[in-house]
């Protein structure tokens, strides 16, 4: 009864009450969301991204596992579309040439704007265990 007489909305939205709300009433603002909730969506986002990566990258499945982890944290902060622009950074990836991924990774805007991130990952992606 409750879903028909506060409706389920997908999408962030304000209520009559101007309060940042979701799904079945959830009011954000003053709710907010729980940590099991935060790592019940981190789950889901990750498995749609996977899915993603692997349908448009087929090949990242015969990496190591570390490398899989670059391509997918660097895919949630920039997008699969982000990710797919650095073109030269995937060619030497899927080479396995790690001096030259790390450096198509090091020289970029990306890495200027997360910077403990990306140093992270540069020293992540010559982890082949």
């Amino acid at each position: 009864m409750l879903i028909k007489h506060e409706g389920m909305v997908l999408k962030s939205y304000r209520c009559t009450a101007g309060k940042n709300t979701i799904g079945v009433g959830r009011n954000l603002d003053d709710a907010g969301i729980s940590q099991e909730e935060a790592l019940l969506l981190l789950a889901n986002d990750i498995e749609r991204l996977e899915l993603r990566l692997t349908c448009r990258l087929p090949w990242i499945v015969k990496l190591p596992e570390p490398q899989q982890l670059v391509l997918l944290n660097m895919a949630f902060n920039l997008g699969v579309g982000g990710l797919l622009k650095f073109k030269n950074m995937l060619t030497a990836l899927e080479r396995q040439d790690i001096r030259s991924t790390q450096h198509e990774m090091l020289n970029s805007r990306w890495a200027r704007q997360v910077g403990y991130r990306c140093d992270d990952l540069v020293k992540l992606v010559a982890n082949k265990e």
